[in-house]
């Protein structure tokens, strides 16, 4: 799986060939309506949903403030209770920790319960570097892996995929896996899940290594907490001999007592359910079990140093922005070149990147700025803010130096009544040569639109002639 998406070209050229791929537009269409339909009417029904928001938000908040002696808390609690506690700053170590704890068992496969952490340092590719190969076992993760893909949504990572195609890939790749599919495997949901179900049954099984992510980690208790709908998560979590779990440092909760927001938000927001069918929650090793925790930076500490960008990391990653969002409906997730897709994935990649590409520079751009994605945070991320304050970083940034120096004149004739008014007037005077498509470099902003023609006489011509 291409869960790394290196030399992904900018959104704007790949969302160009999104928006031109029809059967992904309704696959797309057709799926976020239904989950924002389901969200909609659990969110109606709870009667103070806008003050668990706001305690949503406010526990985070308190998390980012005193985030070094939460994680102190939480790493004494996780060894308190016989798990071993890792400092992964980036990527490459997260990767190179997991590669030698798996390698120290003597095995070479591991089964992997759904976790974008993973997916954002490239794990899977890592181990499989090191000749060590990874089953995802989440439903969705599955058919991506299967289908040589990448994940295009946060909570359903297949989602541009419609059940004909699943039924394709499976019976292509399967076979290839060990347990080939039923030749006579139909499109049916239930006929599928009992494919994948039969299929991963012996991975579950054998394996003696399991590798999670975690939703949130409780400083004061030392645990970690999983959400997940099938049932995976738990034979992940319980059956191997060795977990290691690979979390971010911004998914830590103060309290036990905290997860009661979350607990009601979270399901809403990403499901559509009042409950999650499988909540998870484990504190240090298991019996029979070692434990091992790696808490992963990867630029999280830069993007806490952002006043305005640091809300990003309040993040519970539920999905629900990229179910109202316009632009992600029509484009996808692959377009914004990262786990992370739709409008958080627009604010949240570019600060964990360091604003390195032109890809990154282009995702706050990705974005209508309607605000759907902020109504709907369960965390009150202000995304369109975050969004303003990045593209203000890119125009400030060393390039767009024409775009610096058209703007510099503009502000020259504005601040000058006179000159505003001499511009006025030659424009009126040659309003009929105005081009429909404007020139150069100029000409990307004519494609979609057309350059309005000067009216024959400015405002301030009218009102000396008629005062």
């Amino acid at each position: 799986m291409k869960g790394t998406f290196v030399g992904m070209p900018a959104f704007p050229a790949a969302s160009m060939r999104a928006v031109g791929d029809s059967q992904l537009r309704h696959n797309l269409h057709k799926a976020t309506h239904t989950i924002r339909g389901k969200r909609a009417a659990a969110v109606d029904e709870q009667p103070d949903w806008t003050q668990l928001r706001a305690a949503g938000a406010a526990i985070k908040n308190r998390v980012l403030r005193h985030l070094d002696l939460y994680l102190e808390q939480l790493e004494t609690a996780v060894v308190n209770a016989g798990g071993h506690v890792h400092w992964a700053a980036d990527a490459a170590e997260a990767n190179r920790i997991v590669t030698a704890l798996v390698k120290a068992t003597g095995e070479s496969e591991v089964v992997k319960v759904k976790s974008m952490a993973t997916q954002e340092i490239g794990l899977n590719e890592a181990l499989a570097a090191a000749g060590i190969t990874a089953y995802e076992t989440d439903l969705a993760e599955l058919i991506v892996q299967l289908g040589d893909d990448r994940p295009s949504h946060i909570l359903v990572p297949a989602i541009h995929r419609n059940r004909a195609e699943i039924r394709e890939i499976f019976r292509r790749a399967m076979s290839e896996w060990g347990r080939p599919a039923p030749a006579d495997l139909a499109d049916d949901p239930a006929e599928l899940a009992e494919a994948a179900r039969l299929h991963l049954r012996e991975r579950f099984l054998s394996a003696k290594v399991g590798i999670s992510g975690a939703n949130f980690a409780v400083a004061e208790t030392g645990t970690l907490v999983v959400l997940e709908s099938e049932g995976n998560g738990r034979m992940c979590l319980t059956l191997p001999e060795t977990l290691i779990s690979v979390v971010g440092i911004e998914k830590l909760v103060p309290t036990w007592r905290d997860l009661e927001v979350f607990m009601q938000t979270l399901p809403r927001s990403s499901t559509g359910e009042r409950m999650n069918p499988y909540t998870s929650t484990w504190t240090g090793a298991a019996e029979g079990q070692e434990f091992h925790l790696v808490l992963l930076d990867n630029g999280r500490t830069d993007v806490l140093a952002d006043q305005v960008g640091r809300q990003a990391l309040r993040c519970i990653r539920c999905s629900a922005c990229l179910n109202v969002c316009p632009v992600y409906e029509r484009t996808g997730g692959h377009a914004y070149g990262s786990v992370y897709p739709g409008p958080i994935g627009a604010i949240l990649t570019p600060q964990l990147r360091g604003m390195s590409s032109a890809l990154d520079e282009s995702l706050p751009y990705a974005s209508t700025l309607c605000g759907a994605c902020y109504d709907v945070c369960p965390v009150e991320i202000n995304i369109p803010e975050v969004l303003l304050d990045l593209r203000a970083k890119v125009a400030a940034s060393g390039g767009h130096k024409a775009e610096r120096l058209v703007m510099a004149a503009a502000r020259r004739v504005f601040e000058s009544p006179p000159m505003l008014a001499r511009a006025q007037r030659t424009a009126g005077r040659f309003r009929r040569l105005t081009p429909r498509r404007l020139p150069g470099p100029l000409a990307a902003w004519t494609d979609t639109r057309d350059v309005p023609a000067p009216p024959p006489e400015s405002f301030r011509e009218w009102w000396e002639r008629n005062r």
